[in-house]
């Protein structure tokens, strides 16, 4: 079978940094959304409501859907997703934060050379 005939699973990575101003804002939603959610057991509301309200990260996490990154996409269905939030210390001018270093190397001669040119 070739692969044009077989399902390809792909694993799309995606690193967001977000500045959260306001956090009474996101627990407040969060908590909603907890509130919300018919099929989570009580024992499992309590404490996730404790989590939120005393972690702004674990707040986003409980407002992140990963099928809405990819429900538009035609053609593709959302085998597995996994996320986590961490508060970190950010500088936008430390080397670390610069998302250009992954192509570090890769410059316009290294393109492989097309077929019409």
């Amino acid at each position: 079978m070739s692969t044009s005939e077989t399902s390809r699973y792909v694993r799309l990575r995606v690193d967001l940094v977000l500045e959260i101003d306001g956090p009474a804002e996101v627990t407040e939603a969060a908590l909603g959304r907890i509130d919300a959610d018919t099929s989570m057991p009580e024992e499992e509301r309590t404490h996730a409501r404790a989590a939120v309200a005393e972690d702004s990260a674990e707040a986003l996490a409980y407002l992140v859907e990963p099928f809405d990154v990819v429900a538009g996409v035609p053609g593709v269905d959302l085998v597995q997703a996994s996320w986590s939030t961490e508060e970190v210390d950010y500088d936008p001018d430390a080397k670390e934060w610069d998302l250009d270093d992954e192509d570090e190397g890769w410059e316009d001669d290294d393109e492989p050379a097309r077929a019409d040119d």
